[in-house]
């Protein structure tokens, strides 16, 4: 039996199938079912079009050229929109709601499963969260240095400043439903930076010579960034965390849930394309993993756009830290209005704690990208790919024709190889980096 996980706060023990441990699964502390699908699209899409798509051109274009970056791409989109989709519908399997991706993995195969899924999401949104502060310190580090060029500041102090604004920002907003208003003004936020990194680009690219679009780097070196870059192609598209942004939508949670995944993989899509492939047309092979480091145009423009990057990826950090801080709330009972003193004390302390490591690290490691690459590597294509379809399997696989069946493993089988032909570029692009790059480097 599985008893109902909506009555207060009691632990529930949901039991996998053919399993013989059970897990427990505890009430969530957090906000649930009480967000439109709108509401929801627009999480999705805050994650996609954040300050992130700045550096696809660079990242994604510039190793696999117009050929190989429009083909992937599309193909990214296709393969994430068709996995999202398969988790969003297993959301109530077995007639309960599953608000974390823990929670179905559990469910579905039983209790090593349930930790084994954890530690990848965790390492996944954990690497996605310090990525976002050396992100919101880049970008802070370029807005300084259009007004003062100096050795003054260097990048691990705008890495810090960056960690304590996400840390104030974490501490004011309690859950990720409370987002609310701040993902319009996240909304405004990208919009600003894309249509000035757009413009500027096309501006320049019209003023410019022919580009060399070339694929960069020795032929050996080419097949590992090629390989590499297909670990970017998912974190271009993906959160990792469909059942916990699912958990925050109202009934009926499915049908709402794809109808945010459809909006979050068309319209949402729009501004992301035009920035990654206007950049590369610019600038071509030379196109930098900033954008707006190389965009030419009055320094007001390029100061707008790079302070409203360094607050919008504030905001996208919080949806991405959003699962740890629904774990350690709810673990530590922690609910209600974040003005609490005992909520406010305990945010402080946890939050504050947790986003230090984050700042800490990636002042640490600011050339985090090659790490990136090998979290995307070892976690994001096994969470999103290949988990997703072998767990549609095992819940459907008997109402699937014979069809479906060899295409979930057909996927199963390529992104096992992709992962770990990714994960072997990944190691290799440390091990060469690790010769250029210091620890606390200001890049």
């Amino acid at each position: 039996m599985v008893e109902d996980n909506n009555r207060g706060n009691d632990s529930t023990k949901v039991y996998a199938n053919k399993a013989a441990m059970d897990i427990e699964v505890p009430d969530t502390t957090h906000q649930i079912s009480s967000d439109s699908w709108l509401q929801v699209a627009f999480v999705l899409t805050t994650g996609v079009n954040s300050a992130y798509v700045l550096g696809y051109s660079g990242s994604i274009m510039v190793p696999l050229g117009w050929v190989g970056g429009v083909v992937g791409l599309l193909f990214a989109t296709v393969v994430s929109l068709y996995s999202n989709s398969l988790i969003a519908k297993l959301h109530e399997h077995g007639g309960v709601r599953h608000i974390r991706y823990r929670d179905l993995a559990g469910y579905i195969y039983g209790k090593r499963a349930y930790s084994l899924t954890w530690a990848l999401q965790y390492i996944n949104l954990f690497m996605i969260n310090t990525g976002y502060i050396i992100l919101a310190g880049s970008a802070l580090k370029a807005f300084y240095v259009l007004f003062r060029n100096d050795d003054q500041m260097k990048l691990p102090y705008f890495i810090a400043i960056a960690g304590i604004a996400c840390g104030i920002f974490a501490i004011s907003i309690p859950h990720l439903s409370a987002l609310g208003i701040w993902l319009g003004v996240s909304t405004i936020l990208t919009t600003i930076y894309s249509v000035i990194a757009i413009v500027l680009s096309i501006k320049d690219g019209l003023r410019s010579p022919a580009r060399d679009y070339s694929m960069p780097g020795e032929s050996s070196s080419k097949v590992f960034s090629i390989i590499g870059s297909a670990a970017s192609l998912v974190f271009a598209f993906n959160t990792g965390m469909v059942p916990e942004i699912q958990a925050t939508i109202k009934q009926p949670v499915v049908k709402n849930m794809m109808k945010a995944l459809y909006f979050q993989f068309s319209v949402g899509l729009v501004p992301f394309f035009l920035v990654v492939f206007t950049g590369y047309w610019a600038y071509g092979s030379s196109t930098g993993t900033y954008l707006l480091n190389n965009v030419t145009g009055p320094v007001w423009v390029k100061g707008i756009a790079n302070i409203s990057a360094f607050f919008q990826a504030v905001i996208a950090l919080h949806i991405f830290a959003s699962p740890m801080y629904e774990y350690l709330d709810t673990k530590f009972g922690i609910k209600g209005s974040s003005l609490i003193i005992k909520n406010l004390i305990f945010r402080i302390g946890v939050r504050g704690g947790y986003l230090t490591f984050n700042t800490f690290i990636a002042a640490l490691l600011p050339f985090l990208g090659d790490f990136m690459s090998l979290t995307g590597a070892i976690s994001t294509f096994p969470l999103t790919f290949i988990l997703a379809n072998h767990m549609y399997l095992m819940a459907k696989g008997d109402k699937l024709a014979s069809t479906q069946k060899l295409l979930h493993w057909f996927h199963i089988v390529f992104f096992s190889i992709v992962s770990l032909a990714a994960t072997v570029a990944a190691i290799r692009l440390i091990v060469v980096d690790s010769r250029t790059y210091h620890v606390f480097a200001d890049v």
